[in-house]
């Protein structure tokens, strides 16, 4: 039997199989509000048979955005847009589904990366990014604004208002996003803190902040959905956040009762050197998991489906998590299934699709059809 489509749990949450979709940025909303894209971007990815969607890195507060046509859930407006895509969703499939909630830190402002990625100056459209320290991502870029005590209450209290509409949009889980160079992964990073007060120095003072906003989630969701951490568990960067430093971070994670961790890697300088490869950042997700005990997804240029059932067999991981892979092969569930002799959901309008031999692929079939 396939492990990988064996059922799991997250904190509340049934999932169907081990498989998730990662949360990807689509760089498609109008003023933080989800489009046409978004319903159909995910109403296809809702289709694929996966265990659970997460959906992309959405900020908190305008500022909060990576780009300007990145998702938020700010205000009224986008709530209502997004509403409009999970209830779309809901009409159609079984997946439950979860929201990231983001805030872009020094990398805000930023062009789409189709048109180049740099930073937004203010007087050419963007605005100015704030950070930890007033340390820019790369050398040529302006200086972010540091935060100071008001600014780091404002951007907790946003976290617990997109929360609060998350859950009012019946997301079943939450993400937290403290990976990828992202604002709560610089509060962790000695590359992009260099703070003197109670927020930097120190590696428990570095992890002040992202648990402060952590503990006042999870407060605020009260167990009302699952809620979990995506992390880069190293900077790839001598100096910077490594695996030991994360390990600890993902054991006041669970002391909290976290649901899951997510472990990627790297983001928070361009002179990282990470060596690609299949499955690369999977030995982090295995440390984590063994320290922690945590439900762990691995992710990370996981493509084929006996590498994918081969993680999760072997223990190194709970659930694997697919990104770009699954935007190349929307149906890879379906695929992986008929590979490892496994069953997977699929709505009724697709039953007869499977080609000769894989008669059986969906599971909800029982009988034959005329």
């Amino acid at each position: 039997m396939s492990q990988l489509f064996s059922p799991f749990k997250i904190g509340r949450v049934e999932l169907p199989n081990r498989i998730v979709i990662a949360p990807m940025c689509q760089y498609s909303a109008e003023e933080g509000s989800a489009t046409d894209w978004h319903l159909m971007h995910y109403g296809k990815l809702a289709l694929s048979g996966a265990g659970l969607l997460i959906v992309e890195a959405t900020g908190v507060e305008p500022e909060g955005r990576i780009t300007p046509g990145c998702l938020g859930l700010w205000n009224d407006a986008n709530e209502a847009a997004l509403k409009r895509v999970v209830e779309a969703l809901r009409a159609t499939s079984r997946m439950p589904l979860a929201i990231q909630l983001a805030h872009a830190g020094r990398k805000a402002s930023s062009h789409k990366p189709w048109d180049g990625g740099q930073l937004i100056p203010a007087d050419a459209g963007g605005w100015l990014p704030v950070a930890p320290s007033a340390i820019p991502h790369a050398p040529h870029e302006a200086p972010p604004q540091a935060l100071d005590s008001a600014g780091l209450e404002r951007i907790k209290r946003a976290f617990v208002a997109s929360a609060e509409r998350a859950l009012r949009l019946g997301f079943e889980a939450i993400e937290l996003h403290a990976a990828h160079g992202y604002l709560l992964h610089q509060f962790l990073s000695p590359l992009a803190n260099r703070r003197a007060d109670a927020y930097g120095g120190s590696l428990e003072n570095r992890m002040r902040y992202p648990l402060e906003v952590i503990d006042a989630v999870r407060a605020a969701v009260a167990g009302r959905c699952a809620l979990g951490v995506r992390l880069s568990a190293t900077d790839w960067v001598e100096g910077g956040w490594n695996p030991d430093e994360c390990a600890l971070l993902a054991e006041a994670l669970r002391a909290r009762g976290l649901d899951f961790i997510h472990v990627s890697s790297g983001g928070v300088s361009p002179l990282q050197k990470i060596a690609l490869g299949p499955g690369y950042q999977v030995h982090l997700a295995e440390r984590i998991k063994k320290d922690t005990g945590l439900p762990t997804i691995a992710v990370g240029l996981i493509t084929d489906a006996k590498q994918a059932e081969e993680i999760v067999a072997s223990g190194r991981a709970d659930l694997v998590a697919l990104a770009r892979g699954i935007l190349y092969d929307p149906h890879w569930p379906w695929h992986a299934a008929a590979e490892l002799g496994a069953t997977v959901s699929a709505p009724p309008q697709y039953w007869r699709c499977p080609p000769r031999g894989q008669e059986r692929l969906f599971g909800e079939i029982r009988t034959a059809q005329r």
